[in-house]
């Protein structure tokens, strides 16, 4: 094999592509427990993008602090969600909806499984497809729900993503 074959530059999948471009939109995030960020494609074309972060003109956790709610469990376990900023995948739908934007078909690329209320907004939205970069700690639910409406999740790593202050 020559030198040049051995060197030569191999472009991303679209998948690699995307995620890449979500992982680039996470930095955004204006909450350092699992800074998120997502991208949705169609055609591959990107239509919107998300990160985790307050609704415009609302204080940010970087800035203020984490505001948690606790949920009770039916298992009885007590878990802790800040409630300060709105999800990824929530943003991403809100910039669709202010800018005309329809996802109906559209592929989104996330740091981690959407939680049950992202999941339900997806589907309702028309997501088609959903490939996650790291398994969500409570992902259990969004994957049913998903496979229940025949939308596939793919996931990058096996793995759990964890975060600062994961409860």
């Amino acid at each position: 094999m020559t030198e040049e074959k051995k060197n030569k530059y191999v472009r991303p999948t679209w998948d690699e592509y995307f995620m890449e471009v979500a992982n680039t939109i996470a930095k955004r995030a204006t909450c350092d427990r699992g800074r998120s960020g997502c991208v949705i494609a169609r055609n591959r074309q990107i239509l919107v993008t998300g990160y985790v972060g307050s609704p415009p003109g609302f204080p940010h956790c970087d800035d203020e602090g984490h505001y948690f709610k606790k949920t009770v469990h039916e298992d009885g376990h007590v878990s802790q969600h800040c409630v300060r900023t709105i999800h990824a995948e929530q943003n991403a739908i809100a910039q669709a909806a202010r800018n005309g934007v329809s996802l109906e078909g559209g592929t989104i690329y996330c740091r981690m499984t959407p939680c049950r209320t992202c999941t339900m907004l997806l589907i309702s939205v028309g997501i088609k497809r959903v490939v996650c970069e790291w398994r969500y700690h409570s992902a259990q639910e969004s994957e049913e729900m998903f496979k229940y409406a025949g939308i596939p999740v793919e996931y990058v790593n096996d793995e759990v993503l964890k975060y600062k202050q994961q409860k």
